[in-house]
């Protein structure tokens, strides 16, 4: 999971314990797909063909269009034609991705970006339907890009684990609560204008983010049925494939653009908490790397929870 970066996006589908990696490949892959085409069709004199294709895989607000594409509420959270707009999703899904990954593992990962993903479409669709305001724009108003799904993982990061801190340039160590929160704060205060349908789904990937996590320390996963249909994929796929194993080494670390805090590993399990020690946390935490959350037992499970929580 960690080291090269290139090296492991590569190697994104060889593998099946690191869906960020997956993740990213797919976003990137059916960028450059989108990128190919557009050019072509547009040298091509079929530019407004392209675009009108484009329209059936992003998510309209309208509810009589949805129920005739319900495949957009899925096919929406992969597709962006900015550089930009894809650029600083796939970091913020890095960085933050590197967290839940550590902590929750592999599957919970692509669980969370998923839900967040259907929730954030769900909320854009429910309040341009209700809101006066969105009225007029009903009909004409179609949402694309990963942001639900990667808000989604990054207030589930800071829900997890709060005061993991970041090196922000020009700023300095800030912990990811207050990235999550200065982000949460901006897309409330920009669902009136331009981009209003794209900061509602922000809105609603958080909200998942947040009860995502908080419903897993109560011993309940929201993400089961999305875990489920993965696994059938991956099973699917990988009938005639051989099983390839990945291990992270105890030695290694995050490679960040930003750096990554050792408060997201057991520096301060002592006096964060009585109920565990660093070996113990250092121990969970390699196991989940390993093996994944799910092999985790109830003990453990609440010792992991209960040191994220300081």
């Amino acid at each position: 999971m960690y080291g090269n970066f290139w090296e492991n996006l590569k190697n994104a589908f060889k593998y099946s314990d690191n869906s960020l990696y997956k993740l990213i490949a797919i976003n990137l892959l059916v960028f450059m797909a989108l990128l190919v085409f557009r050019v072509l069709f547009t040298i091509g004199g079929a530019g407004e063909l392209y675009h009108q294709a484009l329209t059936y895989l992003m998510m309209p607000a309208a509810l009589d269009r949805l129920i005739t594409q319900p495949w957009s509420i899925v096919t929406y959270m992969f597709l962006h034609e900015g550089f930009f707009h894809i650029i600083f999703n796939m970091l913020f899904l890095y960085w933050f991705g590197m967290i839940i990954h550590q902590y929750l593992g592999s599957r919970k990962l692509a669980n969370l970006y998923i839900l967040g993903g259907l929730a954030g479409g769900l909320f854009y669709v429910l309040i341009y339907n209700i809101a006066p305001f969105f009225n007029d724009a009903i009909d004409t108003s179609l949402m694309l890009g990963a942001s639900a799904g990667v808000f989604a993982i990054v207030v589930g990061a800071a829900t997890l684990a709060p005061n993991t801190t970041f090196m922000l340039i020009l700023i300095g160590p800030v912990k990811i609560k207050y990235i999550a929160m200065f982000y949460v704060i901006l897309a409330f205060a920009n669902t009136v204008g331009a981009n209003a349908g794209g900061e509602l789904a922000h809105l609603g990937g958080a909200l998942m983010g947040f009860v995502y996590v908080t419903q897993l320390r109560n011993g309940r996963d929201l993400g089961d049925p999305v875990q489920r249909v993965g696994i059938w994929f991956e099973n699917f796929f990988s009938k005639n494939k051989k099983v390839h194993v990945s291990y992270r080494k105890k030695s290694a670390s995050p490679s960040f653009g930003s750096t990554f805090s050792k408060s997201t590993k057991a520096s301060n399990v002592v006096s964060n908490s009585g109920d565990a020690t660093q070996e113990e946390i250092d121990r969970i935490l390699d196991k989940i790397a390993d093996k994944g959350y799910d092999a985790l037992n109830k003990e453990e499970k609440r010792k992991l929870f209960e040191f994220s929580k300081k």
